[in-house]
Protein backbone atom coordinates (compact mmCIF):
# COMPACT_ATOMS: atom_id res chain seq x y z
CA UNK A 1 0.00 0.00 0.00
CA UNK A 2 2.80 2.43 0.96
CA UNK A 3 4.81 1.52 -2.13
CA UNK A 4 1.75 2.09 -4.33
CA UNK A 5 1.12 5.50 -2.76
CA UNK A 6 4.73 6.50 -3.34
CA UNK A 7 4.52 5.35 -6.96
CA UNK A 8 1.34 7.36 -7.49
CA UNK A 9 2.96 10.41 -5.96
CA UNK A 10 6.02 10.17 -8.19
CA UNK A 11 3.87 9.70 -11.28
CA UNK A 12 1.67 12.70 -10.52
CA UNK A 13 4.66 14.94 -9.72
CA UNK A 14 6.45 13.90 -12.90
CA UNK A 15 3.35 14.54 -15.00
CA UNK A 16 2.51 17.87 -13.44
CA UNK A 17 6.07 19.09 -14.03
CA UNK A 18 5.72 18.65 -17.80
CA UNK A 19 3.48 21.09 -19.70
CA UNK A 20 2.05 18.60 -22.19
CA UNK A 21 1.53 15.93 -19.55
CA UNK A 22 -0.24 18.47 -17.39
CA UNK A 23 -2.63 19.28 -20.23
CA UNK A 24 -3.30 15.57 -20.73
CA UNK A 25 -4.10 15.09 -17.05
CA UNK A 26 -6.55 17.98 -17.27
CA UNK A 27 -8.34 16.29 -20.17
CA UNK A 28 -8.70 13.12 -18.09
CA UNK A 29 -10.87 14.91 -15.56
CA UNK A 30 -13.68 14.82 -18.12
CA UNK A 31 -16.19 11.99 -17.54
CA UNK A 32 -15.86 8.85 -19.64
CA UNK A 33 -18.55 8.82 -22.30
CA UNK A 34 -18.25 12.54 -23.05
CA UNK A 35 -18.35 12.12 -26.83
CA UNK A 36 -16.75 14.24 -29.53
CA UNK A 37 -17.40 13.69 -33.23
CA UNK A 38 -14.19 12.04 -34.46
CA UNK A 39 -14.05 10.56 -37.96
CA UNK A 40 -13.27 6.80 -37.70
CA UNK A 41 -10.51 6.83 -40.32
CA UNK A 42 -8.73 9.68 -38.54
CA UNK A 43 -8.93 7.75 -35.28
CA UNK A 44 -7.66 4.55 -36.92
CA UNK A 45 -4.71 6.32 -38.56
CA UNK A 46 -3.66 7.88 -35.25
CA UNK A 47 -3.89 4.52 -33.46
CA UNK A 48 -1.79 2.58 -35.97
CA UNK A 49 0.81 5.35 -35.87
CA UNK A 50 1.22 4.65 -32.17
CA UNK A 51 1.84 0.95 -32.83
CA UNK A 52 4.39 1.87 -35.48
CA UNK A 53 6.17 4.12 -32.98
CA UNK A 54 6.03 1.34 -30.42
CA UNK A 55 7.80 -0.93 -32.90
CA UNK A 56 10.46 1.60 -33.81
CA UNK A 57 11.86 2.09 -30.31
CA UNK A 58 14.11 -0.99 -30.17
CA UNK A 59 16.51 -2.96 -32.31
CA UNK A 60 14.01 -5.82 -32.59
CA UNK A 61 10.68 -5.67 -34.45
CA UNK A 62 8.53 -6.19 -31.39
CA UNK A 63 6.25 -3.62 -29.79
CA UNK A 64 6.67 -2.01 -26.40
CA UNK A 65 4.44 0.44 -24.55
CA UNK A 66 4.89 4.03 -23.41
CA UNK A 67 4.76 5.07 -19.76
CA UNK A 68 4.59 8.76 -18.87
CA UNK A 69 7.31 8.40 -16.23
CA UNK A 70 9.44 5.46 -17.36
CA UNK A 71 9.29 5.99 -21.14
CA UNK A 72 9.24 3.10 -23.59
CA UNK A 73 9.24 -0.45 -22.26
CA UNK A 74 10.81 -3.51 -23.85
CA UNK A 75 9.05 -5.45 -26.60
CA UNK A 76 6.21 -7.73 -25.50
CA UNK A 77 6.00 -10.91 -27.65
CA UNK A 78 2.43 -11.80 -26.67
CA UNK A 79 0.87 -8.47 -27.60
CA UNK A 80 3.10 -8.07 -30.64
CA UNK A 81 1.71 -11.39 -31.85
CA UNK A 82 -1.93 -10.52 -31.61
CA UNK A 83 -1.40 -7.03 -33.01
CA UNK A 84 -0.40 -8.54 -36.37
CA UNK A 85 -3.93 -9.34 -37.68
CA UNK A 86 -5.17 -5.81 -36.95
CA UNK A 87 -2.16 -4.24 -38.61
CA UNK A 88 -2.68 -6.33 -41.74
CA UNK A 89 -6.39 -5.44 -41.84
CA UNK A 90 -5.56 -1.76 -41.32
CA UNK A 91 -2.96 -1.88 -44.09
CA UNK A 92 -5.62 -3.03 -46.56
CA UNK A 93 -8.33 -0.67 -45.29
CA UNK A 94 -6.09 2.42 -45.20
CA UNK A 95 -4.06 1.40 -48.28
CA UNK A 96 -0.82 1.77 -46.33
CA UNK A 97 1.76 -0.90 -47.28
CA UNK A 98 4.11 0.17 -44.48
CA UNK A 99 1.63 -1.32 -42.00
CA UNK A 100 1.83 -4.63 -43.83
CA UNK A 101 5.62 -4.44 -43.69
CA UNK A 102 5.52 -3.72 -39.96
CA UNK A 103 3.24 -6.70 -39.35
CA UNK A 104 5.39 -9.16 -41.30
CA UNK A 105 8.58 -7.82 -39.70
CA UNK A 106 7.00 -8.47 -36.32
CA UNK A 107 6.12 -12.02 -37.36
CA UNK A 108 9.65 -12.64 -38.63
CA UNK A 109 11.06 -11.43 -35.31
CA UNK A 110 8.72 -13.68 -33.35
CA UNK A 111 10.03 -16.67 -35.31
CA UNK A 112 13.53 -15.92 -34.04
CA UNK A 113 12.51 -15.98 -30.36
CA UNK A 114 10.32 -19.08 -30.33
CA UNK A 115 11.51 -21.44 -27.62
CA UNK A 116 12.75 -24.95 -28.49
CA UNK A 117 9.67 -26.45 -26.78
CA UNK A 118 7.47 -24.53 -29.24
CA UNK A 119 6.23 -21.86 -26.86
CA UNK A 120 6.90 -18.17 -26.49
CA UNK A 121 8.00 -16.53 -23.28
CA UNK A 122 5.79 -14.77 -20.81
CA UNK A 123 6.37 -11.10 -20.09
CA UNK A 124 8.69 -8.81 -21.95
CA UNK A 125 11.94 -9.41 -23.79
CA UNK A 126 14.90 -9.54 -21.45
CA UNK A 127 13.00 -10.96 -18.49
CA UNK A 128 14.11 -14.52 -19.22
CA UNK A 129 10.72 -16.10 -18.60
CA UNK A 130 9.72 -19.61 -19.71
CA UNK A 131 7.09 -20.49 -22.27
CA UNK A 132 3.57 -19.55 -21.14
CA UNK A 133 0.40 -21.07 -22.58
CA UNK A 134 -1.70 -17.90 -22.91
CA UNK A 135 1.10 -15.77 -24.35
CA UNK A 136 2.03 -18.50 -26.81
CA UNK A 137 -1.53 -18.78 -28.08
CA UNK A 138 -1.64 -15.07 -28.83
CA UNK A 139 1.54 -15.31 -30.88
CA UNK A 140 -0.11 -18.17 -32.77
CA UNK A 141 -2.74 -15.65 -33.86
CA UNK A 142 0.00 -13.56 -35.42
CA UNK A 143 1.63 -16.57 -37.04
CA UNK A 144 -1.64 -17.66 -38.65
CA UNK A 145 -2.36 -14.15 -39.92
CA UNK A 146 1.15 -13.89 -41.38
CA UNK A 147 0.78 -17.30 -43.04
CA UNK A 148 -2.59 -16.39 -44.53
CA UNK A 149 -1.11 -13.16 -45.87
CA UNK A 150 2.17 -14.53 -47.26
CA UNK A 151 1.61 -18.30 -47.73
CA UNK A 152 5.01 -18.73 -46.04
CA UNK A 153 4.91 -22.15 -44.38
CA UNK A 154 7.42 -21.12 -41.71
CA UNK A 155 4.66 -19.23 -39.93
CA UNK A 156 2.27 -22.18 -40.06
CA UNK A 157 4.96 -24.59 -38.88
CA UNK A 158 5.73 -22.32 -35.92
CA UNK A 159 2.03 -22.09 -35.07
CA UNK A 160 1.58 -25.86 -35.24
CA UNK A 161 4.64 -26.51 -33.05
CA UNK A 162 3.35 -24.01 -30.51
CA UNK A 163 -0.17 -25.46 -30.53
CA UNK A 164 1.14 -28.98 -29.94
CA UNK A 165 3.20 -27.75 -26.99
CA UNK A 166 0.10 -26.11 -25.49
CA UNK A 167 -1.85 -29.35 -25.81
CA UNK A 168 1.01 -31.34 -24.27
CA UNK A 169 1.02 -29.33 -21.02
CA UNK A 170 -2.76 -29.36 -20.44
CA UNK A 171 -4.05 -30.73 -17.14
CA UNK A 172 -6.44 -33.72 -17.13
CA UNK A 173 -9.46 -31.56 -16.27
CA UNK A 174 -8.86 -29.35 -19.32
CA UNK A 175 -7.35 -26.32 -17.58
CA UNK A 176 -3.76 -25.11 -17.80
CA UNK A 177 -1.86 -24.41 -14.60
CA UNK A 178 1.86 -25.19 -14.33
CA UNK A 179 2.76 -23.63 -17.69
CA UNK A 180 0.48 -20.64 -17.35
CA UNK A 181 0.67 -17.21 -15.74
CA UNK A 182 0.90 -17.45 -11.93
CA UNK A 183 0.46 -21.23 -12.18
CA UNK A 184 -3.33 -21.03 -11.85
CA UNK A 185 -6.27 -22.08 -14.04
CA UNK A 186 -8.25 -19.28 -15.64
CA UNK A 187 -11.38 -19.20 -17.82
CA UNK A 188 -9.92 -16.62 -20.17
CA UNK A 189 -8.01 -19.49 -21.74
CA UNK A 190 -10.98 -19.70 -24.08
CA UNK A 191 -8.75 -17.20 -25.87
CA UNK A 192 -6.23 -20.04 -26.11
CA UNK A 193 -8.78 -22.55 -27.37
CA UNK A 194 -9.66 -20.50 -30.44
CA UNK A 195 -6.11 -20.46 -31.90
CA UNK A 196 -5.86 -24.22 -31.23
CA UNK A 197 -9.05 -24.74 -33.22
CA UNK A 198 -7.77 -22.54 -36.03
CA UNK A 199 -4.57 -24.56 -36.30
CA UNK A 200 -6.67 -27.73 -36.24
CA UNK A 201 -8.81 -26.40 -39.10
CA UNK A 202 -5.66 -26.10 -41.24
CA UNK A 203 -3.68 -29.17 -40.16
CA UNK A 204 -6.45 -31.57 -39.18
CA UNK A 205 -4.65 -32.54 -35.97
CA UNK A 206 -7.44 -33.96 -33.80
CA UNK A 207 -5.39 -33.54 -30.61
CA UNK A 208 -5.77 -29.76 -30.83
CA UNK A 209 -9.54 -29.90 -31.20
CA UNK A 210 -9.77 -32.30 -28.26
CA UNK A 211 -7.64 -30.01 -26.09
CA UNK A 212 -9.80 -27.00 -26.89
CA UNK A 213 -13.05 -28.85 -26.22
CA UNK A 214 -11.74 -30.21 -22.92
CA UNK A 215 -10.85 -26.72 -21.73
CA UNK A 216 -14.18 -25.31 -22.88
CA UNK A 217 -16.00 -27.91 -20.80
CA UNK A 218 -14.02 -26.79 -17.73
CA UNK A 219 -14.75 -23.13 -18.49
CA UNK A 220 -18.52 -23.64 -18.73
CA UNK A 221 -18.43 -25.26 -15.29
CA UNK A 222 -17.08 -21.97 -13.89
CA UNK A 223 -20.01 -19.83 -15.05
CA UNK A 224 -22.73 -18.79 -12.61
CA UNK A 225 -26.42 -18.59 -13.49
CA UNK A 226 -26.14 -14.78 -13.81
CA UNK A 227 -23.38 -15.11 -16.42
CA UNK A 228 -20.41 -14.20 -14.19
CA UNK A 229 -17.31 -16.38 -14.42
CA UNK A 230 -15.26 -17.65 -11.49
CA UNK A 231 -11.49 -17.90 -11.95
CA UNK A 232 -11.46 -15.06 -14.45
CA UNK A 233 -8.96 -12.49 -13.19
CA UNK A 234 -5.27 -12.27 -14.08
CA UNK A 235 -4.35 -11.94 -10.39
CA UNK A 236 -4.80 -14.16 -7.36
CA UNK A 237 -5.64 -11.35 -4.96
CA UNK A 238 -8.58 -9.95 -6.95
CA UNK A 239 -9.95 -13.13 -8.48
CA UNK A 240 -13.28 -12.45 -6.76
CA UNK A 241 -13.74 -9.36 -8.96
CA UNK A 242 -12.07 -9.83 -12.35
CA UNK A 243 -11.22 -7.01 -14.72
CA UNK A 244 -13.24 -6.39 -17.87
CA UNK A 245 -10.11 -7.16 -19.90
CA UNK A 246 -10.11 -10.83 -18.86
CA UNK A 247 -13.91 -11.07 -18.84
CA UNK A 248 -13.82 -9.90 -22.46
CA UNK A 249 -11.06 -12.39 -23.33
CA UNK A 250 -13.33 -15.13 -21.99
CA UNK A 251 -16.37 -13.93 -23.92
CA UNK A 252 -14.47 -13.37 -27.16
CA UNK A 253 -12.91 -16.84 -26.94
CA UNK A 254 -16.30 -18.44 -26.37
CA UNK A 255 -17.78 -16.62 -29.35
CA UNK A 256 -14.93 -17.59 -31.65
CA UNK A 257 -14.96 -21.20 -30.49
CA UNK A 258 -18.74 -21.33 -30.79
CA UNK A 259 -18.43 -20.26 -34.41
CA UNK A 260 -15.60 -22.67 -35.21
CA UNK A 261 -17.29 -25.65 -33.52
CA UNK A 262 -20.86 -24.66 -34.47
CA UNK A 263 -21.84 -24.87 -30.79
CA UNK A 264 -24.65 -22.59 -29.71
CA UNK A 265 -24.04 -23.33 -26.01
CA UNK A 266 -20.76 -21.46 -26.16
CA UNK A 267 -22.34 -18.42 -27.80
CA UNK A 268 -25.17 -18.48 -25.24
CA UNK A 269 -22.65 -18.50 -22.39
CA UNK A 270 -20.82 -15.56 -23.95
CA UNK A 271 -24.01 -13.60 -24.51
CA UNK A 272 -25.13 -14.09 -20.92
CA UNK A 273 -22.07 -12.28 -19.55
CA UNK A 274 -22.07 -9.70 -22.34
CA UNK A 275 -25.69 -8.66 -21.85
CA UNK A 276 -25.14 -7.66 -18.24
CA UNK A 277 -22.17 -5.44 -19.10
CA UNK A 278 -24.06 -4.02 -22.07
CA UNK A 279 -27.05 -3.24 -19.85
CA UNK A 280 -24.88 -1.38 -17.38
CA UNK A 281 -23.05 0.54 -20.10
CA UNK A 282 -26.22 1.65 -21.88
CA UNK A 283 -27.76 2.70 -18.56
CA UNK A 284 -24.73 4.55 -17.16
CA UNK A 285 -22.61 5.53 -20.17
CA UNK A 286 -19.57 3.90 -18.58
CA UNK A 287 -18.29 0.65 -17.06
CA UNK A 288 -16.25 -0.11 -13.99
CA UNK A 289 -12.90 -1.84 -14.33
CA UNK A 290 -13.82 -4.83 -12.14
CA UNK A 291 -17.01 -6.79 -11.39
CA UNK A 292 -17.77 -9.19 -8.57
CA UNK A 293 -20.06 -12.22 -8.62
CA UNK A 294 -23.15 -10.02 -8.28
CA UNK A 295 -21.99 -7.82 -11.18
CA UNK A 296 -21.29 -4.96 -8.77
CA UNK A 297 -18.49 -2.85 -10.19
CA UNK A 298 -15.43 -1.17 -8.73
CA UNK A 299 -12.44 0.86 -9.96
CA UNK A 300 -12.15 3.09 -13.01
CA UNK A 301 -12.90 1.74 -16.50
CA UNK A 302 -10.22 -0.17 -18.40
CA UNK A 303 -9.81 0.97 -21.97
CA UNK A 304 -8.64 -2.46 -23.13
CA UNK A 305 -11.72 -4.14 -21.72
CA UNK A 306 -14.01 -1.46 -23.14
CA UNK A 307 -12.55 -1.89 -26.63
CA UNK A 308 -12.77 -5.69 -26.43
CA UNK A 309 -16.41 -5.50 -25.38
CA UNK A 310 -17.19 -3.28 -28.36
CA UNK A 311 -15.78 -6.06 -30.54
CA UNK A 312 -17.79 -8.80 -28.84
CA UNK A 313 -20.97 -6.71 -28.92
CA UNK A 314 -20.52 -6.29 -32.68
CA UNK A 315 -20.13 -10.04 -33.04
CA UNK A 316 -23.23 -10.66 -30.94
CA UNK A 317 -25.24 -8.20 -33.04
CA UNK A 318 -24.21 -10.16 -36.12
CA UNK A 319 -25.18 -13.45 -34.47
CA UNK A 320 -28.42 -12.42 -32.78
CA UNK A 321 -29.66 -9.35 -34.63
CA UNK A 322 -30.26 -7.64 -31.26
CA UNK A 323 -29.97 -3.93 -32.00
CA UNK A 324 -28.84 -3.11 -28.46
CA UNK A 325 -25.54 -4.89 -29.10
CA UNK A 326 -24.92 -2.71 -32.15
CA UNK A 327 -25.89 0.41 -30.22
CA UNK A 328 -23.51 -0.51 -27.42
CA UNK A 329 -20.61 -1.10 -29.81
CA UNK A 330 -21.18 2.22 -31.60
CA UNK A 331 -21.51 4.18 -28.36
CA UNK A 332 -18.46 2.53 -26.84
CA UNK A 333 -16.20 3.24 -29.81
CA UNK A 334 -17.45 6.84 -29.84
CA UNK A 335 -16.45 7.19 -26.18
CA UNK A 336 -13.07 5.58 -26.88
CA UNK A 337 -12.42 7.95 -29.77
CA UNK A 338 -12.89 10.84 -27.38
CA UNK A 339 -10.40 9.32 -24.93
CA UNK A 340 -7.94 8.89 -27.80
CA UNK A 341 -8.52 12.47 -28.95
CA UNK A 342 -7.38 13.72 -25.53
CA UNK A 343 -3.97 12.17 -26.22
CA UNK A 344 -3.34 14.82 -28.88
CA UNK A 345 -2.56 17.37 -26.18
CA UNK A 346 -0.08 15.09 -24.41
CA UNK A 347 3.55 14.11 -25.07
CA UNK A 348 4.32 13.21 -28.69
CA UNK A 349 5.19 9.59 -27.83
CA UNK A 350 1.68 8.63 -26.76
CA UNK A 351 -0.35 10.50 -29.36
CA UNK A 352 -3.06 8.36 -30.87
CA UNK A 353 -2.73 5.76 -28.11
CA UNK A 354 -5.28 4.39 -25.69
CA UNK A 355 -4.41 4.61 -21.96
CA UNK A 356 -4.62 1.63 -19.64
CA UNK A 357 -7.34 3.25 -17.52
CA UNK A 358 -9.55 6.30 -17.75
CA UNK A 359 -8.60 8.50 -16.09
CA UNK A 360 -4.88 7.88 -16.48
CA UNK A 361 -4.39 7.40 -12.76
CA UNK A 362 -6.69 4.39 -12.58
CA UNK A 363 -5.14 1.29 -11.00
CA UNK A 364 -4.78 -0.72 -14.21
CA UNK A 365 -1.61 0.29 -16.12
CA UNK A 366 -1.66 3.72 -14.45
CA UNK A 367 -0.01 6.57 -16.36
CA UNK A 368 0.70 4.13 -19.20
CA UNK A 369 -0.42 3.49 -22.77
CA UNK A 370 -0.20 -0.31 -23.18
CA UNK A 371 0.11 -1.35 -26.79
CA UNK A 372 -2.60 -3.96 -26.28
CA UNK A 373 -5.15 -1.30 -25.38
CA UNK A 374 -4.49 0.42 -28.69
CA UNK A 375 -4.47 -2.92 -30.52
CA UNK A 376 -8.00 -3.72 -29.31
CA UNK A 377 -9.13 -0.18 -30.00
CA UNK A 378 -7.97 -0.62 -33.61
CA UNK A 379 -9.85 -3.92 -33.83
CA UNK A 380 -12.96 -2.29 -32.36
CA UNK A 381 -12.88 0.51 -34.95
CA UNK A 382 -12.48 -2.05 -37.72
CA UNK A 383 -15.30 -4.18 -36.31
CA UNK A 384 -17.75 -1.29 -36.19
CA UNK A 385 -16.70 -0.28 -39.69
CA UNK A 386 -17.28 -3.92 -40.76
CA UNK A 387 -13.66 -4.68 -41.61
CA UNK A 388 -12.81 -8.31 -40.77
CA UNK A 389 -9.73 -8.83 -38.57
Amino acid sequence: MIRSAIDYGKSFMHSVADTRSRLLLKEHFRPFGNVLDVEPTVALKAAVEYLLRAQQQHADAGMGSYHMVHGWGASYPETTGYAIPGLLASAAFLERPELEEAAINAAEWLLTIQHPDGGWQGGRVGEGRPSIVFNTAQVIRGMLAAHAHTSDDRFLEAAQKAALWIASVQDPDGAWRASNFLGVARVYDTYVDAPLLRVHAITGDALLKEAAQLNLRWVLEQQQANGWFANCDNTVRHNDRPITHTIAYTVDGLLECGHLLQRTDLSVAAAKASRELLRQFLANGTLHGRYNAQWIGSEYPLMTGCAQLAITWTTLFDRTGEVSFRDGAVQMTAALKTVQYASLVGPMEQRGAMPGSYPLWGRYEKFAFPNWATKYYIDALLAVERIKV
